[in-house]
């Protein structure tokens, strides 16, 4: 899909690999909206990209279906949705004080997995109604993580989520395959944002020490490249693309 003129949606856009994308996606000509907490400096980024801005919680059902219809309605279209937002939490199956609590596992899910589907309901509807470009009407990405595949000791609750979004990405891209819209999942290592960009590097440097080369924390703007080439390219569908330096977690 050919990205100048196009409307996207970045949820997370407000910081991190999502406002990279945004950044990104402006650049090649996109119109684009920014979907964040209310806390968050998503009316700033927005303001700098000379795009909109909706405040959500993506927990909220109810509020990221007006949230979307909003930004949709302000931006005059959908055709790019990038999905990151969400979290994850540190613990064991069996802890020293008992059973992991289902409480908690739970809002790992929610906030991962099924706030991820929810988003992709809606967006998906949305693009439906697009005239197509070369049979396409729009593209899907969500956030996986490389701990999908070999989550590590005390992340059992996000392993579950990120591996049901890179597991729903097949089957999806097949829901959708008849209405010209692709979904597509990135999962990623280690990158320089949120919590991790506070690890000193000597901290960071053992993280890391497993990858094959670089040797790093991934950079914001390397998952926004991939994000806009799985947009350009319409043979890019229904997989999930580690985004790693050919790293493999540990056990811990």
């Amino acid at each position: 899909m050919e990205i100048a003129g196009k409307k996207a949606v970045v949820v997370g856009g407000a910081s991190g690999m999502a406002r990279a994308s945004a950044e990104l996606l402006v650049q090649r000509g996109a119109s684009v909206a920014i979907l964040d907490l209310p806390t968050s400096a998503g009316a700033e980024v927005a303001a700098s990209l000379g795009g909109v801005f909706e405040p959500v919680d993506v927990t909220d059902d109810e509020g990221v279906e007006r949230a979307l219809d909003a930004a949709v309605s302000r931006l005059g279209g959908l055709h790019i949705a990038v999905n990151t937002a969400g979290g994850g939490t540190a613990m064991r199956t069996l802890t020293k004080n008992g059973p992991h609590p289902l409480a908690e596992f739970r809002r790992v899910v929610e906030l991962n997995l099924v706030a991820t589907f929810n988003l992709n309901r809606l967006q998906a509807f949305h693009m439906s109604g697009n005239e197509p470009e070369d049979g396409e009407r729009g593209v899907i990405i969500d956030t996986a993580s490389i701990a999908a595949f070999e989550g590590q000791i005390g992340q059992v609750a996000y392993t579950a989520a990120k591996a049901g979004i890179a597991g729903m990405t097949l089957t999806m891209a097949r829901d959708l395959g008849s209405l010209g819209i692709r979904v597509v999942a990135i999962a990623p290592s280690l990158f320089h944002t949120g919590i991790t960009a506070l690890i000193p590097d000597e901290m960071a440097a053992g993280l890391v020490r497993d990858a094959a080369f670089p040797k790093r924390m991934g950079r914001p703007e390397e998952y926004a490249r991939l994000a806009v080439a799985i947009v350009e390219n319409p043979m890019l569908n229904g997989t999930t693309i580690r985004l790693d330096a050919g790293q493999r977690f540990a056990p811990k």
